[in-house]
């Protein structure tokens, strides 16, 4: 993906975080949200969009989604599903889904 393509991509991401208004995007190289020390979407170098979910919401969203895991730099990212770009389309619904993760954390021990 080139840097133009990619920032085009950050856009999008940017645009999602932004009708979410309890928290916000952090990260100059590596666009992520995070809340109660847990990261719980991420932006990586290919484009792609990872939110992160309970282990079991995750397995069903894969499904859902028609989608995987999500990796970033090579890793598995644990609990998180790759968001297909076919739902970038949808940012009002893609952002119900960012505040689940959102809400999800928050049942987490802080870090």
């Amino acid at each position: 993906m080139d840097k133009k393509d990619w920032e085009e991509k950050l856009k999008v991401y940017d645009a999602l975080v932004a009708k979410c208004p309890r928290f916000e995007r952090k990260g100059k190289t590596m666009p992520y949200t995070s809340a109660n020390g847990h990261m719980f979407s991420l932006f990586n170098k290919a484009g792609e969009i990872g939110i992160r979910f309970s282990k079991e919401t995750q397995k069903q969203y894969i499904e859902a989604f028609g989608s995987s895991k999500y990796r970033s730099y090579g890793a598995e990212m644990r609990g998180y599903v790759l968001i297909p770009d076919k739902m970038l389309k949808d940012l009002d619904q893609l952002a119900k889904y960012l505040n689940e993760s959102y809400d999800y954390v928050m049942t987490l021990d802080p870090k």
